[in-house]
């Protein structure tokens, strides 16, 4: 059985264990190797155990650690081709580790075939990623979106269990201390995903059979745990679904010392 772990999910570092006993991937790197390693402990992942690492896209909040990360243990990093040269402008890419561009047809890895899809988002070519086990079971991160695509949708739908962004809530933003370009980037079809827009989207999911989700990417300024949670629960409940029958929802830490492992 596979599991899915986030060690670290918020708009200050995201990053995101998937695999089994074995061996895994992880998705981003961003914090310090040194926190992504404490972060592995807590959850009882090896880190040997790591067999590569696939980036979203090229915000520090998804690559702050990959460099020292991916050079210490000399691990192959996979991301579009836009990522790539993203990263190589950044001087993110050296000699000490292998990078590599992963197309739409996705790569096999550990017994496990990753894939990805396009995500509307402010970067070179931000991507999410479809990870499918051996026993037929199904991964999706979506995470840093502006809004869900039917490209999105396909990739989410039947899926086990989805790491769904859900970043703000718009009347604190809009309240909020950001200035004003800020909030508007956020808000924009290429910014982030509300906890209204990823709560409507949620009724369709379980009904594609679609039953385990992680509300992630939580803003520490804009959000709160229990804000994303409750408008989430809201609109399932609006549609009779039933928590414990019909789906299980979590809402994943900032950082996690051993809180949340979701098998699937």
């Amino acid at each position: 059985m596979a599991r899915i772990c986030p060690l670290f999910s918020s708009s200050r570092g995201n990053s995101t264990y998937i695999g089994d006993e074995r061996a895994g991937v992880l998705v981003d790197v961003g914090k310090s190797a040194k926190q992504i390693e404490q972060a592995l402990a807590a959850n009882n992942i090896s880190v040997s155990s790591i067999k590569a690492i696939f980036v979203t896209h090229e915000h520090s909040d998804h690559i702050q650690g990959l460099r020292i990360f991916a050079s210490r243990y000399k691990l192959k990093v996979f991301a579009s081709g836009g990522t790539i040269g993203a990263l190589e402008q950044k001087g993110v890419l050296t000699n000490s580790f292998s990078a590599g561009v992963i197309g739409f047809e996705g790569i096999e890895i550990c017994g496990m075939r990753i894939k990805t899809f396009e995500t509307p988002h402010d970067s070179s070519q931000s991507i999410g990623y479809i990870v499918d086990t051996v026993d037929y079971r199904r991964a999706v991160i979506a995470t840093d979106i502006g809004y869900v695509t039917d490209s999105i949708r396909a990739a989410i739908s039947g899926s086990d269990v989805v790491l769904l962004e859900s970043n703000h809530d718009v009347r604190m933003l809009q309240n909020g201390g950001y200035p004003y370009y800020l909030k508007r980037r956020i808000l924009s079809d290429i910014g982030h995903l509300s906890n209204d827009a990823c709560a409507r989207e949620l009724p369709s999911f379980v009904k594609s059979g679609t039953c385990k989700f992680i509300l992630a990417h939580l803003s520490q300024e804009n959000n709160v745990p229990e804000l994303a949670y409750e408008t989430s629960m809201c609109q399932l409940s609006c549609h009779q679904m039933v928590s414990g029958r019909d789906f299980q929802l979590v809402v994943a830490p900032p950082q996690n010392m051993g809180v949340l492992n979701v098998n699937f």
